[in-house]
């Protein structure tokens, strides 16, 4: 089991976001375009995984690329795997994973809360909409903070920094 995890999402351009996920084994840098709604996406993603789907998709596209996460959730652990694509109507099997990792739920969610609430500190809500294109997720996020302090036993989410 990994002993961390880290997400980070960078705007790089006009409609351009580079994301970086890193455990204490591997690193993976991916692209993603706002052709698609790819934090949104995100976030609703997590969002399920937190209230106990199994199996969850989403992707980044990066025009033609897609990078397709697949979340396998197993208890409290999930399986966090991505996958590359030449073009994001494929199925998993086309692509070639460039990441993957059992996590505590937990943490998953926490890295994803940390990594948007750094986003909106970093850019702003304003500056985040001129340089992406598109809202803030604001929504997303604070729909999965609540979801996670709703089903923490004993709610000591704030001790973890989140």
């Amino acid at each position: 089991m990994a002993s961390d995890l880290s997400l980070s999402w960078r705007l790089s351009g006009r409609g351009w976001a580079n994301c970086t996920i890193a455990d204490h084994e591997r690193e993976a840098d991916l692209t993603a375009s706002s052709i698609s709604e790819a934090p949104e996406d995100l976030l609703n993603a997590v969002s399920r995984v937190l209230t106990g789907q199994t199996e969850v998709r989403t992707q980044f596209e990066a025009e033609p690329t897609a990078y397709r996460w697949v979340f396998y959730r197993q208890d409290t652990t999930v399986w966090i795997r991505i996958v590359e694509l030449s073009h994001g109507e494929l199925h998993d099997n086309a692509g070639t994973e460039v990441w993957s990792s059992w996590q505590p739920v937990d943490r998953l969610v926490r890295a994803v809360i940390r990594c948007f609430d750094q986003v909106a500190d970093t850019y702003g809500e304003s500056a985040y909409r001129g340089k992406w294109g598109e809202h803030f997720p604001r929504a997303e996020l604070e729909a999965l903070r609540r979801l996670w302090h709703a089903t923490a036993p004993g709610d000591d989410h704030y001790e973890h920094g989140a």
